[in-house]
């Protein structure tokens, strides 16, 4: 009998996080790294809502809450869904956890049995199969790919759904590829999932403020309000809100997951962070305006570096839609050799050659599902962005 777990045997390490521990290393050592692999704004927390962490902590808000958070975020989530995305729910509706990420674990977790199905869209965020796998179903891979836009369209996902199938896993605007459904496009693939009721939709809108060029954001159980019934429609405060260390994540959905998920927290976690929920409660209901302005940042440095990237020989790039990455092929430059001799056989060695070669950190695209890519993180300094393309635009004229 081994020590460990079999389930852990069916997942694997997050990449984002081991290039991004790679990189971090290499700096401590004393290497000149520009780390542009993990997903996080480089803006601090409003002050509006550190003082309201500081207000919770002098009030004492220091003790054990409700374990799907305490009311006024609860309420505070569910005015937000109301205001923004057109849901009528209530705070029954709704639920919060330790980050994003954790509302997603919950989810399948407390709803997947062994031999149920679920449809990821590849390219996909990392975390999305390991939590399918680790929960005993399995993930199908519904491929959107380049020559869609990093899309998925309705003839895929079709083709996608049998029988077996409990999710969709859907992420708009996309981690890795910044793609984002316009409300036409989720009507394309509502209109599949009406004719397979057996399908629950769990909706990562974590980007939903970064959609740029003007784009209007919408997620499915707005543009169908006959899914809401059986969509989980989750977000958080992390990446709007540059909350990243807060760890707070929502959603809305189907009360009876809803009571899954509180059964699963309630032997696990318990409730998230009492401070950080108080600070969750002034992001959400406090001031919005200067989530404008920061998109408009995060547009200039889209644009740069999508720029810079088209200038690079051997990469291809599309203009993100929304979110704050880009995902360029690289499969040009597979084959060759870097200047200093790594052999370029895969999207791996292309991300790790740049990491050792040229100190500059992102992850290759396998990482993804989608081979011959790789990701790149524009939550960076304008000058940090300048050095860091400078550097991938040596590394890939060095490739022969």
């Amino acid at each position: 009998m081994g020590l460990l777990s079999d389930a852990l045997s069916r997942v694997q390490p997050s990449a984002t996080v081991g290039i991004t521990q790679r990189a971090r290393q290499m700096a401590q050592a004393g290497a000149d790294i520009i780390a542009l692999s993990a997903g996080e704004p480089d803006f601090d927390t409003p002050e509006h809502v550190r003082k309201a962490a500081i207000a919770a902590i002098e009030r004492g808000e220091t003790r054990y809450t409700n374990v799907d958070g305490i009311a006024e975020l609860k309420e505070a989530v569910a005015a937000k869904f109301r205001r923004d995305n057109g849901l009528d729910v209530t705070a029954q509706d709704c639920f919060v956890s330790s980050g994003g990420k954790q509302i997603i674990f919950n989810a399948l977790m407390a709803t997947l049995n062994p031999g149920d199905e679920v449809v990821v869209p590849l390219p996909y965020w990392v975390s999305y199969p390991e939590i399918v796998r680790l929960a005993g179903a399995e993930p199908v891979f519904a491929e959107a790919s380049q020559a869609t836009g990093f899309k998925l369209t309705p003839e895929t996902l079709e083709a996608a759904i049998s029988p077996r199938t409990k999710w969709l896993l859907l992420n708009t605007p996309s981690n890795p590829s910044g793609a984002a459904y316009t409300a036409d496009e989720l009507k394309g693939l509502a209109e599949v999932l009406l004719r397979h009721p057996h399908v629950y939709i769990l909706t990562d809108d974590i980007y939903e403020v970064l959609v740029y060029d003007g784009r209007s954001f919408a997620t499915i159980a707005e543009v169908e309000p006959r899914l809401l019934a059986r969509t989980l429609t989750m977000n958080g405060v992390s990446k709007s809100h540059a909350m990243t260390g807060w760890r707070i994540g929502y959603c809305t959905g189907p009360r009876e997951i809803l009571a899954a998920m509180l059964k699963l927290q309630g032997q696990s976690t318990t409730n998230p962070t009492s401070i950080s929920q108080w600070a969750a409660v002034e992001a959400l209901n406090g001031p919005q305006a200067f989530l404008l302005e920061w998109r408009d940042v995060f547009q200039k440095r889209r644009d740069y570096v999508v720029a810079r990237l088209r200038g690079c020989k051997g990469l291809e790039c599309l203009v993100p839609e929304g979110a704050f990455y880009a995902f360029p092929s690289c499969a040009a430059l597979l084959g060759g050799t870097s200047a200093g001799g790594r052999k370029i056989a895969t999207d791996e060695d292309f991300v790790m050659g740049l990491l050792e070669e040229n100190g500059v950190a992102l992850v290759h695209g396998t990482a993804f599902g989608l081979p011959g890519h790789f990701r790149i993180s524009y939550a960076a300094s304008d000058s940090d962005l300048e050095r860091a393309m400078d550097r991938i635009e040596a590394f890939c004229a060095g490739i022969v």
